[in-house]
């Protein structure tokens, strides 16, 4: 009985599933001339700066990677 119950559900379509179109506050808020327009800073994000501890672990999971494809090789 769960068998045909699962069956009627996904031939009814009770999982729609999600949205097919995004709504963004940004681009509800502003023209897309400012959006286009907008630098993006990846060291500089909403404010905020990478500190060391953040630096720190960008240098270490590099060079992990660089060791692991060393020892692939």
């Amino acid at each position: 009985t769960d068998y045909n119950q699962l069956g009627f559900n996904l031939r009814s379509n009770l999982f729609q599933g999600g949205p097919l179109e995004s709504q963004s506050l940004m681009k509800d808020s502003y023209t897309p001339d400012v959006i286009q327009k907008a630098v993006r800073d990846p060291r500089n994000w909403h404010g905020r700066r990478t500190d060391q501890l953040g630096k720190w672990h960008e240098k270490d999971t590099l060079n992990r990677n660089v060791q692991k494809a060393l020892e692939d090789k």
